[in-house]
């Protein structure tokens, strides 16, 4: 994986979340209920690292920034877009 650089962390509540997992279905449902409680930049795809075991994905959270059921869906979270690089 890359590593986290400042605009990661830049400021109280945002949150860089690397998961391993045994596989992909596994990770990705993770993610989602992370997702599913904070603004999430949320990764597309697993990784698998050759000669480890299972796959790695890394997604970012800005917990000050809750899910608005409001929101439409597809709406991106205006907080993480500084952050996703």
């Amino acid at each position: 994986m890359n590593p986290i650089n400042e605009a990661h962390v830049s400021r109280p509540g945002l949150v860089v979340v690397d998961v391993a997992a045994a596989d992909d279905a596994t990770a990705l449902s993770f993610q989602q209920l992370l997702a599913d409680r904070w603004a999430t930049a949320t990764a597309e795809r697993t990784t698998h690292d050759v000669g480890q075991p299972g796959v790695r994905l890394r997604c970012y959270l800005d917990l000050q920034q809750p899910v608005d059921s409001d929101a439409p869906a597809d709406a991106p979270p205006l907080a993480l877009a500084e952050v996703q690089q």
